[in-house]
């Protein structure tokens, strides 16, 4: 009943509301859900809150945040990790334009896969370097890379780093024990870095599908990043707080470098937020993966029935990456938005013909939504 609860997040300025303002459109665009958070999270922040200070507080000091990373990748991966290992990050964002501050030069090739979410493949441009594009594909009814030209490409001196997300945004696939092993073989053969974003790793629809972070493949020598959150999971994005894995002590100090004088320290809410979501969540985590399966299964049977519509099974998020290439349109969003449904551009993350809905909201707001749609 929790995730049923439509709430009304118009006047809190919420980005998500914020563009489609004043105009009948349901918005289902950026990765953000419309659950409330979870009864410990808010109790954790109310209790802060109620202390009064909001000082600085460094975050390797909160031995509490650190500690519940720490059991939660080992509850949830069987990874055990260092605290010593933990570099928090205000988002993971950062955390990969770091990566292309710390591990290239400018001039420098970063390959990325696509489609992608725009951040990440705006990432190598901000930071001097060239993007270069390894292509998803469709293999046996699931979305995976293209390895060939990622081994092709990886062969070229000037590719330092490959940004890998996964589980894959828009596409939603996550990454099997074979293909990283292949990622692992191609990077150690060319000395190429990894920086793996793996914010959705606790959003597996899936049940078949197992999330193994990157940092935990023993071919690498703990000289990966790895970027993680509860961000999406447990809806606390706007609190800005992520953080990056990193075993090597050389690769992780060439990051932390990096960040000097440009990247604050996470929020002490966000701090408090993460480790009450990692230590007193496990119900509600189970409850949302249930829900968000029903809600796919929903929207999966429903794109079905609608001419000119495809939608690939996502393994992982609350994200759709649905072809609209069928409706014979010049424009998916606008058909879209001249519906009534306001997802997030295909354009944006490399494909026109595409758009991306979030179903992380009551199963009223997709029910609207798929009305909306077959009028």
């Amino acid at each position: 009943m929790q995730f049923d609860q439509i709430i009304d997040r118009k006047p809190t300025y919420a980005y998500k509301w914020e563009k489609y303002k004043n105009q009948d459109i349901l918005p289902m665009w950026v990765a953000d859900t419309e659950f409330k958070c979870a009864e410990p999270i808010l109790q954790a922040l109310h209790s802060r809150t109620e202390h009064g200070l909001m000082g600085y507080t460094l975050p390797a000091h909160h031995e509490a945040a650190n500690q519940a990373v720490v059991g939660w990748l080992k509850r949830q991966y069987d990874w055990d990790i260092s605290s010593d290992w933990i570099v928090w990050t205000p988002g993971v964002v950062p955390g990969f334009n770091l990566a292309c501050q710390a591990y290239c030069e400018p001039g420098d090739k970063v390959m990325i896969q696509t489609p992608n979410y725009p951040p990440l493949l705006a990432a190598p441009g901000i930071n001097g370097l060239e993007k270069v594009a390894i292509e998803t594909v469709k293999r046996d009814g699931r979305w995976t890379l293209d390895f060939e030209e990622l081994e092709r490409q990886a062969e070229d001196p000037k590719c330092k780093l490959f940004i890998v997300c996964n589980p894959m945004n828009p596409v939603g696939s996550v990454l099997s024990d074979e293909e990283l092993k292949r990622i692992s073989n191609i990077c150690l053969a060319n000395d190429v870095r990894l920086c793996s974003d793996e914010i959705h790793c606790d959003l597996i629809l899936d049940q078949q599908a197992k999330h193994i972070p990157a940092g935990s493949l023993p071919e690498f020598d703990g000289k990966v990043v790895t970027l993680m959150a509860a961000s999406k999971t447990f809806n606390i994005a706007g609190l800005g707080t992520s953080f990056a894995i990193i075993e090597d002590p050389k690769t992780r100090a060439a990051f932390v470098k990096a960040s000097r004088g440009i990247m604050p320290w996470v929020t002490v809410l966000g701090l408090e937020a993460t480790t009450a979501a990692f230590t007193e969540c496990d119900q509600w985590h189970t409850d949302l993966l249930e829900y968000l399966r029903g809600n796919l299964a929903y929207l999966e049977a429903e794109i079905a029935t609608i001419d000119g519509l495809e939608l690939i099974t996502p393994q992982a998020t609350f994200l759709a990456w649905i072809d609209a290439s069928g409706l014979g349109v010049d424009d998916p969003q606008k058909y879209f938005e001249s519906k009534g449904v306001g997802p997030s551009p295909g354009i944006d993350f490399g494909d026109k013909n595409f758009v991306r809905i979030n179903f992380g909201c009551p199963r009223a707001q997709l029910e609207q939504a798929m009305g909306l749609l077959k009028s």
